[in-house]
């Protein structure tokens, strides 16, 4: 152990490690909450502005987009966040120009792409699709920035760079209320991430370097590669299921289910404003005193679990004239997922919790492992409900594979922490 970390271990520093970590996590929680208000925010809009039908064309481009941008986090800012979480300034700088000019670069290869096939399909959903191509550079940029100062520690930027998005996003909505197509909201919502990815490059004082991505997938492919399979397991579960319900029940169904995870919006903000800060933070437990580290996972993991059935049973609550205010004709077939989707988001927080861990420990194989066995039963429940009980089935599916993916999740977090330890023991009793 270092002298710093003899410090930091020290009783009269604890209070002040402890300080910090609030801070950061409360600017994690506090920059989700914009982020998550906003997609709240243009999902409401969406789907009170064009419909049912429309609003599942939107869904399926914002599956879309998730799966693009597991491909960027996967190769570009988790390994950033790994590895260069509370490093020297120096290091950061650079590790953070080639990780934002990665995920740059994942942008316009996309993008290029969906402008292709959009183009190619015509209609709605080419319009829709082609708009995304437009999109993904703007918005991979900013979400990388997003980790990028996370990773730093500052994430007042986060949340400053967040909020200036979200502030364009208003008279973007208006234009494209006007033209009244899914592609021009969907362009409304790039153009919008655009405005903020611009500033945080003067935020950061940082140009991206796409010409370092190829340096950077070299030095971070133990983790990067396995990394995107994980991520894109996740994201690519997810468009499957909504493909996969488009085909068998409709597109509309896919906007229920959209409407269903908007209920529990708020409360996801929780959830994803924690992810943005959890791994970092395992990360300096992990090098500050390791036999935390099993600890702070299960209480990460448990105290969002607790928080989802509170929110799911608030939700129970609400009257339908509050429900149709809010969704309008997508309401009543929505709040017949309340249950099932909060108990699939009980099920993804008890997982988030090993997973922060497996991540801080560098522990890819075993990670990697857990997010393709839960991606294969997040498929096979979702679809399979799907054909046996249409969209309510599909949801009561997607539970049972999150509630079991979680137990695999803390079952290899488990081994994984056993191995750290009797790593640890055999590295001090060699000479």
């Amino acid at each position: 152990m270092t002298t710093g970390e003899e410090k930091a271990t020290t009783p009269a520093a604890r209070p002040a490690a402890r300080r910090a970590i609030a801070g950061r996590l409360s600017w994690g929680l506090a920059d989700q909450a914009v982020c998550s208000m906003t997609n709240f925010a243009v999902g409401i809009y969406v789907a009170r502005s064009l419909g049912l039908a429309a609003f599942g064309v939107f869904s399926l481009a914002w599956v879309t987009y998730g799966v693009v941008l597991g491909v960027s986090r996967g190769l570009a800012t988790d390994p950033l966040v790994v590895r260069f979480s509370g490093v020297p300034a120096a290091s950061w700088r650079t590790a953070a120009a080639r990780s934002s000019g990665t995920a740059l670069g994942v942008g316009a290869a996309f993008g290029a792409a969906c402008l292709t096939v959009g183009t190619a399909l015509g209609g709605t959903v080419g319009s829709a699709f082609a708009g995304l191509g437009l999109a993904l550079p703007g918005l991979l940029l900013q979400d990388a920035w997003r980790y990028s100062f996370f990773a730093a520690g500052t994430g007042r930027k986060a949340f400053t760079n967040d909020l200036l998005g979200g502030i364009a996003l208003i008279p973007a909505m208006v234009v494209a209320a006007r033209v009244g197509t899914v592609a021009a909201f969907v362009l409304a919502w790039g153009t919008a991430a655009t405005v903020a990815a611009v500033y945080g490059c003067l935020q950061s004082g940082i140009r991206p370097r796409p010409a370092g991505a190829r340096r950077w997938l070299r030095e971070q492919r133990d983790l990067g590669y396995r990394y995107l399979v994980e991520n894109v397991g996740v994201s690519g579960a997810a468009q499957l299921r909504a493909y996969g319900l488009g085909a068998i029940v409709g597109v509309s169904a896919v906007g229920v289910v959209r409407g269903a995870e908007l209920l529990l919006g708020p409360f996801l903000a929780v959830l994803m404003g924690l992810s943005l800060v959890t791994v970092p933070e395992a990360a300096r437990v992990l090098r500050r005193a390791p036999h935390r580290l099993g600890t702070f996972c299960l209480l990460l993991g448990g105290g969002q679990a607790a928080a989802a059935l509170l929110w799911g049973g608030a939700l129970l609550l609400v009257p339908d004239r509050a429900g149709e205010l809010v969704l309008g004709a997508v309401w009543p077939a929505a709040s017949e997922l309340i249950v099932p989707a909060t108990l699939g988001v009980v099920g993804a927080s008890l997982g988030t919790g090993a997973a922060a861990g497996l991540r801080a420990l560098a522990a890819a194989r075993r990670s990697l492992r857990c997010q393709l066995f839960a991606s294969a039963c997040y498929v096979g429940g979702g679809l399979g409900g799907a054909a046996v009980a249409g969209t309510v089935g599909s949801a009561w599916g997607v539970a049972a594979a999150t509630v079991s993916a979680s137990a695999v999740w803390w079952l290899h977090l488990r081994s994984a922490l056993r191995e750290h330890h009797q790593n640890t023991i055999r590295e001090v009793r060699t000479p």
